[in-house]
């Protein structure tokens, strides 16, 4: 199956107060390894949406063979950056089956993760999303197989990936992932996790 992997991550962190995208865990900035990882899978293209603060990210990410997509509609919501995402990923390789989303402040993300989304993906036809299940709720990662690229395409910004994945539970694929509850939102969060890591 040939999967792409959009990162979202035109937020403007602003419960941080510096880019999030940026800072950094396990050695590098955040946005690096969640790259680093999805290197280790099958997954391509990498497509990376960014929005706010992308003068500062971009150049972190000069060298690195991934596709950044401009979204100039970041403050609408998250639906916008999920949009272009699949914009920016379908104009690359016409032949995706599939896409994963995942956002730039979810440090437990990994290739093992994402490779356990696609290997579910692959031996369940009659399902057509995997989605990530933690703190009781199904969200993002997820992954989106092609017959719901239109829908995709037609999410406004306030809404995002979960409105899909409410609507279509019984195409739905549950895959515990309960480090999802962690994402670094404020500087309390960050330094928190750092913490946790010592």
């Amino acid at each position: 199956m040939n999967v792409g992997l959009v990162i979202l991550a035109a937020g403007a962190s602003s419960r941080m107060g510096t880019p999030k995208q940026i800072l950094p865990i396990f050695g590098k900035p955040m946005i690096i390894h969640l790259i680093d990882e999805a290197f280790k899978t099958n997954c391509h293209p990498v497509t990376v949406v960014l929005g706010a603060n992308k003068e500062k990210i971009v150049p972190v990410l000069e060298g690195i063979p991934v596709t950044l997509v401009d979204n100039p509609f970041w403050a609408s919501g998250m639906g916008s950056s999920v949009r272009m995402g699949l914009v920016g990923s379908y104009l690359l390789t016409k032949g995706i089956e599939a896409l994963i989303f995942i956002t730039s402040d979810m440090p437990y993300v990994n290739a093992d993760l994402l490779n356990e989304m696609i290997k579910l993906a692959e031996s369940n036809d009659d399902k057509t999303i995997v989605a990530t299940k933690y703190a009781g709720t199904l969200g993002i990662p997820v992954l989106f197989k092609k017959p719901h690229f239109e829908e995709i395409l037609e999410l406004n910004g306030q809404f995002g990936a979960k409105q899909i994945i409410e609507k279509h539970k019984s195409k739905v694929l549950e895959l515990a992932f309960e480090n999802g509850k962690t994402d670094l939102d404020t500087k309390e969060d960050y330094y928190e996790f750092l913490q946790s890591k010592n």
